[in-house]
């Protein structure tokens, strides 16, 4: 039985189930096409093949026994800041590029315990510090909808690999949009969860009170099903909230009729492209046509969200990338007299141009006589800001506004820093909030996909799932798809 590269999770689930097909069947033909295009999109740094194959015989097994989960059997990528147990692990930097952890983050572990097959590890930004995957040590992404696009950061392997049929699903990591950001530009749903809810232990930190792992996927469906296996609480990070996880599939096929969607004005307004706009309020109308309740939503102080982040997360960062020196693991430059000058030389030629301008932005905002006028203030904005969205989700149950202010963009065609981070405007202050989001596809802007984004408040991700369910249900765009 010939699977679509596109087949969502659970069409794939029920081929295996009915032993339709086979595990090493729907490997192999993963592998044909990861070969057959990857070389030209970069979606992988790293494939395990081989330890591939060993899990798929062990999925048949499973299938066999009748002791299988929704995820047995699936091929999947994890994002390269995601501990993998004696694979490469190089989080797109020449730091990590010789880097085997010795242990597996938390969920590779679940996704391994539920018998998922891994295909390998995602292409991403440099320490997941970008906008476009292009500032990966190793090679670019390219967007498999047009290859002179970007496919989006600091998750653009991920993305591209989902959108591609290269992996059913995949786990990226979200920072300030890095997983809503290149799935809205690849046409695939991705979800930020609430701070919290899925452990970060084993995630290579870039600013650890911001990020936040989630999954990428080809429906809401499939993003449900992820979400229910690696959500949970983990003794292990420190930030995990420890609470019952629901059956967030459960409630997917009820309806919206009681909804309550606040569309958030600021985000609508001259930076945003006009057609991206269109789309999204033509999703929204879809929304109001499927019995949610439409409200316009003002939401001031969340426009000063990206430059808090330009505080925060270098600050952060500047403090967790001082781990590498060159002394206990990673790159070294050794040819050289002294300590000091090997410090020097392996932090200048292992961090590429934007990892090294952020640790410095960071390293300033965090200096004596500074710490009050940048890091301080940022701290306190973004207390205003969580209680901006606070008040909002008094008076409504989510927010409704565009992922991106733009599709796509030519790769190398935004060489200002400034530039390129305003790219994540309308993602960021999600992070700054700790509130869980989800993009989903709610159109095309010259053959380029546009993605509807809806947040919630802490710990919504089931109403989330099941308006961004419904409207996809509702729409054509999965019959639609690259």
């Amino acid at each position: 039985m010939p699977i679509s590269p596109n087949a969502s999770i659970l069409q794939i689930h029920k081929a295996l189930q009915s032993r339709e097909i086979s595990a090493q069947e729907i490997l192999e033909a993963h592998i044909q096409r990861i070969s057959a295009l990857d070389s030209n999109l970069g979606s992988y740094i790293t494939t395990t093949f081989e330890h591939a194959l060993e899990q798929a015989k062990d999925a048949d097994k499973a299938f066999a026994d009748g002791n299988y989960s929704y995820l047995t059997g699936i091929p999947m990528q994890l994002k390269d800041n995601i501990s993998t147990r004696d694979i490469l692990t190089t989080c797109g930097s020449k730091m990590l590029s010789n880097y085997y952890p010795p242990y597996n983050a938390t969920v590779a572990n679940h996704l391994e315990n539920a018998g998922s097959v891994l295909l390998g590890k995602g292409n991403m930004d440099e320490f997941a510090m970008g906008s476009s995957n292009e500032t990966s040590a190793f090679k670019p992404v390219r967007n498999p909808w047009n290859n002179v696009k970007v496919p989006g950061g600091s998750s653009g392997g991920p993305a591209a690999a989902v959108s591609a049929g290269l992996a059913s699903y995949s786990l990226g990591s979200d920072t300030g949009g890095s997983i809503r950001q290149p799935a809205s530009f690849c046409g695939v749903v991705g979800l930020k969860p609430t701070y919290g809810l899925v452990s970060r232990f084993g995630l290579v930190a870039f600013a650890s009170s911001l990020d936040q792992i989630g999954p990428i996927t080809n429906t809401v469906k499939d993003s449900a099903i992820v979400l229910n296996t690696i959500a949970g609480y983990d003794p292990l990070d420190s930030t995990s909230i420890n609470k019952a996880v629901p059956d967030y599939t459960s409630k997917l096929d009820d309806n919206i009729q009681k909804l309550k969607v606040g569309v958030v004005k600021e985000f609508f307004d001259s930076s945003i492209d006009p057609r991206v706009s269109h789309s999204v309020r033509n999703a929204i109308q879809q929304l109001e046509s499927l019995g949610a309740s439409v409200t316009e939503i003002s939401l001031p102080t969340s426009l000063s969200a990206l430059a808090v982040y330009y505080i925060l997360a270098p600050s952060e960062c500047s403090a967790n990338l001082a781990r590498y020196d060159g002394v206990k693991y990673g790159f070294s430059e050794t040819s050289v007299e002294t300590i000091d000058k090997a410090l020097d030389l392996t932090r200048k030629n292992g961090f590429g141009e934007e990892v090294k301008r952020r640790i410095m932005m960071g390293t300033y905002a965090l200096s004596s006589g500074y710490y009050d006028a940048y890091y301080k203030k940022a701290q306190q904005v973004r207390t205003l800001i969580r209680q901006e969205f606070e008040k909002a989700f008094d008076k409504v149950d989510i927010l409704a506004l565009p992922t991106t202010p733009n599709t796509a963009f030519d790769i190398g065609g935004i060489a200002d820093p400034i530039a390129m981070h305003a790219n994540d405007i309308c993602t960021i202050p999600a992070n700054i909030a700790g509130i869980p989001g989800i993009s989903v596809p709610c159109g095309l802007v010259e053959e380029l996909p546009v993605g509807l984004q809806l947040l919630g408040p802490p710990l919504s991700e089931e109403t989330l799932l099941q308006c961004a369910h419904n409207y996809e249900s509702s729409t054509s765009w999965l019959d639609n798809r690259l």
